[in-house]
C-alpha cells in the first residue's frame, strides 16, 4: 500500500482536475472544428463530453479543496495538431480517455484502504472514462 499523505492526495486531484479541465478545452475545440456529413452528431457529441468534463473537474475540486487543498488554475496540455479529420479527432480522444482513465486508476491505488468514499469515487470515474473509451473506440471504426 503507498504512502498516504493529504500533500500526495492534493497533487493527485489537481493532476486529475488539470486533464479534466483540459477535456473541457480539447472537446470545445473539437466540435467547432468537425465537418463533413457526421458533422451534427459528432458535435453534439463533443459538446456533451465538455460539459461532463466541466462536472468531473468541478467534482475533483470540491474533494480536493474538502481535503485543504488548492485548486489548480491550469491546464493540462492540449496539443493543436491542426489535423482535425473525424479519423484524428476521435483518435485524440481515444488518448485522452485512456490517459485521463491511468490517473483515476492512479488516485485509487493511493487511497485504497484509506477512505472508501475516495476508492468508490475513483472507481465510479474509471468506469465512467473506460466506458467513453469504448465508445470512442466503436465511433473510430467507420474512419480508420
Amino acid at each position: 500500500m503507498p504512502n498516504f499523505s493529504e500533500e500526495t492526495l492534493v497533487d493527485t486531484l489537481n493532476e486529475i482536475l488539470e486533464a479534466e479541465l483540459s477535456g473541457v478545452v480539447r472537446y470545445t475545440h473539437y466540435s467547432l472544428m468537425i465537418a463533413g456529413p457526421h458533422r451534427i452528431p459528432l458535435v453534439e457529441f463533443m459538446k456533451a463530453q465538455a460539459v461532463e468534463s466541466l462536472d468531473h473537474a468541478q467534482q475533483v475540486g470540491e474533494i480536493l479543496t474538502g481535503f485543504g487543498g488548492h485548486p489548480s488554475t491550469k491546464v493540462a496540455t492540449v496539443e493543436e495538431t491542426f489535423e482535425h479529420g473525424i479519423g484524428k479527432i476521435l483518435q485524440e480522444s481515444v488518448d485522452h480517455e485512456r490517459h485521463t482513465i491511468g490517473l483515476y486508476q492512479n488516485l485509487l491505488s493511493l487511497v485504497e484502504g484509506h477512505s472508501v468514499f475516495l476508492e468508490e469515487f475513483s472507481r465510479n470515474q474509471i468506469s465512467i472514462e473506460e466506458q467513453h473509451q469504448l465508445e470512442l473506440q466503436k465511433m473510430l471504426r467507420d474512419f480508420v
